[in-house]
């Protein structure tokens, strides 16, 4: 382990590499009850994705550890799986195979930019206030599907939205679990995301016991479900996905955008914690996470998952001492061991259960505002849009392009022309494009 990993030269230990892994899996562990419920949402069998979920975390975690010793893990990525379920299968009308195919397209897309350079030049067209505010916006967006799928927020006919029954015990299970999240995180509990959610999944279990409906429950069968329909199934949404062209692009440069800057924002933020971010502000082997983070993507979308991406919660794990690959290696080799509980995890994880989760984790995403430009009005407006858009239209992707538009738009009101990357330029005109299509939602 000394050989592979170089403990030593990270002032580390096997002790404390495999404390930081059990910490990160237990902060990203809250997945495996998302992840299925949301891809659900989609059509896909729930059981099928929890599997998939937790083989291809697993799988790129060790990749991840091994390739670029790095102590990150990856799993099944929040708010790209909502671009998966809410806007391409539930807003376009694609199937889940055709979702799962963009996905694939996508991972091999980040797969070749990884090993030809075309990441800098990428990461270098893309405004940061940009890049801010979609991360921002995506927070949002997730935190909003939790609060309509707990019933918290409800459809209204007079003002689109307005508040659900709180007298639902489902619903009012939701607050609570919501409200005891907050206390956690507030109180810098580890790993307070997936504590709020066993929390919250016990004190469900014991209202159905005492009569109430629509509760978490305990399973009465506890086979374990080690079918994957999923696995494969991107081959047979190629027809679909590529029947309308630039549909196709503009959902698989989405699926990509998200990854691809997720990634890098993560990668660099940990980075810097642990002494990867030499003088030069450059990320040691930066190029060889990316790709383990790209094969993570292609593997995830082959066996039946959405977009695989390095989890921000991996620096819990660096927070009690993680420093290198192993941390991500244990937290892999937990995620496969998670199987193991399956039919627990499948049948006292609902909606109710997992919307605190999306909520919370969508402040945290929702953090990245602080570092908006908010005095420059071009990015003040391209990021504000970029936001409300994503929410309003119900689409990660929609949003995504209103803000190029604007920002565009706003450089050249504000006579910035020449600062505008020839990239952005050519990512405007396909998104006017994109709007422009009778397809679009």
């Amino acid at each position: 382990m000394e050989k592979l990993f170089k403990l030593k030269e990270k002032g580390t230990s096997v002790k404390t590499e495999i404390l930081a892994g059990l910490t990160t899996f237990l902060a990203m562990a809250y997945i495996l009850g998302v992840n299925p419920i949301i891809l659900g949402d989609a059509g896909m069998d729930q059981g099928s994705v929890f599997m998939a979920t937790a083989i291809s975390a697993a799988f790129a975690s060790i990749v991840m550890g091994l390739v670029a010793n790095y102590p990150v893990a990856l799993a099944a990525g929040m708010g790209v799986n909502a671009l998966f379920s809410y806007t391409v299968c539930l807003g376009m009308g694609y199937s889940w195979q055709a979702a799962l195919c963009a996905v694939f397209v996508s991972g091999v897309i980040f797969v070749l930019i990884s090993v030809t350079g075309i990441r800098q030049m990428i990461i270098n067209a893309i405004p940061i206030q940009l890049k801010l505010a979609i991360g921002s916006g995506i927070g949002f967006f997730i935190a909003f599907v939790g609060l309509k799928n707990a019933g918290i927020i409800v459809s209204n006919t007079s003002t689109a939205v307005g508040i659900g029954n709180l007298t639902d015990p489902a619903v009012l299970l939701a607050v609570v679990g919501l409200l005891v999240t907050i206390a956690l995180v507030i109180k810098n509990v580890p790993a307070a995301v997936f504590v709020g959610m066993v929390i919250t999944a016990i004190l469900g279990i014991i209202g159905g016991m005492m009569g109430l409906a629509n509760m978490p429950s305990l399973p009465t069968d506890f086979t374990l479900n080690l079918s994957m329909h999923g696995a494969g199934a991107f081959m047979d949404g190629f027809g679909e996905l590529f029947s309308n062209p630039m549909a196709a692009f503009v959902i698989i440069f989405s699926f990509l955008f998200v990854d691809f800057f997720d990634t890098a924002g993560t990668l660099i933020s940990i980075g810097n914690r642990i002494g990867l971010v030499n003088e030069k502000g450059e990320l040691e082997n930066a190029e060889k996470a990316l790709l383990a983070d790209a094969i993570g993507t292609v593997f995830g979308a082959a066996i039946g998952t959405s977009t695989v991406t390095s989890f921000v919660e991996s620096s819990s794990g660096v927070g009690v001492g993680g420093r290198t690959g192993l941390t991500a290696v244990t937290t892999g080799v937990l995620f496969l061991l998670s199987i193991l509980i399956s039919p627990i995890i499948l049948s006292a994880v609902t909606n109710a259960v997992t919307a605190p989760a999306l909520i919370v984790v969508g402040v945290m995403m929702a953090q990245q505002l602080k570092g908006i430009d908010w005095d420059d009005m071009v990015y003040a407006t391209s990021s504000f849009i970029t936001i409300l858009m994503m929410v309003l239209m119900y689409s990660i992707s929609n949003g995504i392009a209103c803000g190029f538009i604007v920002y565009t738009v706003g450089m050249c009101a504000a006579g910035r022309i020449k600062q505008i990357h020839p990239t952005v330029w050519v990512l405007m005109v396909i998104f006017i494009i994109y709007f422009a299509t009778p397809y679009m939602m």
